[in-house]
């Protein structure tokens, strides 16, 4: 009864566990003892014995750090920094999102991932800040008020503050993706390098050659195994590429797919060697929720299945929102939570509880611009906003964007707001009961682009664990 135990195990980890802490393991060599010794944190408080998930799945959260400490927060050596293409100061930033949902009494395993400049509300607060920078701020405000009530031992004060952060940053993702989080795995950039030479390398492809020094990237195009040093800077690299941060994400959905196809693979299920290198790996750089009981997990997860694990990308409004007119560089990345909510939700097959909007006057979309299909996408975003569809056509000769209205500007103010903030104008020439957008050539808001611009489009098409193709 043990032997089967320990065979669900090794399959449920690299299904889920795997994929989501990269690689724990323990198939047919190895016992649940051998897993003792990965680091926890008191994140989420631990369910009531039996209690099953409110929405019919797991939810895992997968937190990637640019951290240049150990999962015991210890500095890693200027030699292991020099390895790792990174210098000694890093921001306390999570560079890696991903929400791995199994759910319930199905086999199909689904991930998405939350670009690390998505522009959310900081938990606590009435601010909005990046997704990825809730972390250090959380850090920086637990350490602030331990100090001003008297605590002065540094390694005490770090550790709480770490546990503050780290819940700030789940809290963060709950609260976009209306996806309670049952368990949380966290890696840091040492765990990329440790655990793709474990493994022997993953398989990538590339579509064109592609260098980028800031993160040490240098890869020619197409198929090729990486590891160690290589590994992290596949996915770090954001020079270099169409559309930086959003290629990001694919770099690292796909490095995670082939990571689980090469730990599904006899090569490292049936190499005591490898198999022992992968375990320890795991032990050195990640850090788990300390309500995950490992054997429980295995027991719920008996009919879930690794070869199916798809990659996804929550839906973007505006891959370069400014979110500050008065610097003109601060960009960010716009999501609408609504949108993540139900896109998060689409996933297990519920439907999505979002009250639908009251309707709204018709909209006639003028595309201006000289990018082929925006008025239409603008239209279908208007439409699930729940204005009604008008005339979409085209004009050429117009540089800026503008929202005309004839009878009540109010629709039109509501409507230039969605679309990123643009000029509202009154004009006679539009008919009653209709509001006119016309789309500049410098504009930039939802729908510029049906890869990531357009709002409720996703990024790119998923990417499986089986086949993740060429990518930028």
């Amino acid at each position: 009864m043990r032997q089967r135990i320990v065979h669900k195990l090794g399959k449920v980890l690299v299904a889920a566990l795997a994929v989501a802490v990269f690689g724990g393991t323990a198939y047919g060599y190895t016992t649940l003892e051998s897993l003792d010794g990965i680091t926890r944190e008191d994140v989420i408080e631990a369910p009531d014995p039996g209690e099953q998930p409110a929405d019919g799945s797991l939810d895992i959260l997968l937190v990637g750090r640019d951290s240049r400490t150990d999962e015991h927060g210890n500095p890693l050596s200027p030699e292991m920094l020099r390895e790792l293409r990174v210098g000694a100061n890093g921001d306390d930033l999570t560079d890696t999102l991903i929400v791995l949902r199994i759910p319930n009494g199905q086999k199909a395993v689904k991930a998405f991932s939350i670009p690390r400049d998505s522009w959310v509300a900081e938990p606590g607060t009435k601010d909005k800040t990046k997704i990825n920078g809730i972390f250090g701020h959380a850090k920086f405000a637990s350490a602030s008020a331990q100090r001003a009530a008297g605590k002065t031992d540094k390694a005490e004060i770090d550790k709480v503050a770490i546990t503050a952060a780290r819940k700030a940053t789940l809290k963060a993702v709950e609260d976009l993706t209306g996806v309670k989080i049952d368990h949380f795995a966290e890696v840091n950039l040492q765990s990329f390098y440790d655990i793709s030479k474990a493994v022997g390398g993953v398989e990538v492809c590339l579509k064109r050659d592609t260098k980028d020094i800031k993160s040490g990237a240098n890869f020619k195009a197409g198929k090729q195994t990486i590891q160690g040093a290589d590994a992290l800077a596949f996915v770090r690299q954001r020079e270099d590429l169409p559309r930086s941060d959003l290629d990001r994400v694919r770099r690292q959905q796909v490095f995670l797919a082939g990571l689980a196809k090469q730990v599904l693979s006899a090569g490292t299920l049936a190499n005591p060697g490898r198999l022992s290198e992968l375990i320890d790996a795991v032990k050195r750089s990640v850090v788990l929720d300390g309500s995950w009981n490992l054997l429980d997990f295995v027991r719920q997860m008996q009919g879930v299945t690794g070869g199916g694990i798809a990659f996804d990308t929550i839906p973007v409004v505006n891959p370069d929102y400014r979110y500050n007119p008065r610097q003109p560089t601060a960009t960010a990345v716009q999501v609408d939570p609504a949108q993540v909510k139900a896109f998060a939700a689409s996933l297990i097959g519920a439907q999505p509880t979002t009250p639908q909007a009251p309707a709204g006057p018709k909209v006639d979309v003028v595309n201006a611009s000289g990018k082929d299909g925006l008025a239409a996408r603008v239209s279908d975003l208007l439409a699930e906003k729940g204005f009604g569809k008008g005339d979409t056509t085209a004009e050429t000769g117009r540089r800026t964007s503008v929202v005309r209205f004839s009878d009540a500007s109010g629709p039109a103010t509501e409507i230039a707001k969605l679309l990123g903030g643009l000029e509202t104008q009154k004009a006679d020439s539009v008919a009653a009961g209709h509001v006119q957008v016309v789309l500049g050539q410098v504009y930039k808001g939802p729908g510029v682009s049906a890869g990531g611009g357009a709002a409720g489009v996703r990024a790119d098409q998923p990417i499986t664990s089986d086949d993740t193709g060429c990518i930028n």
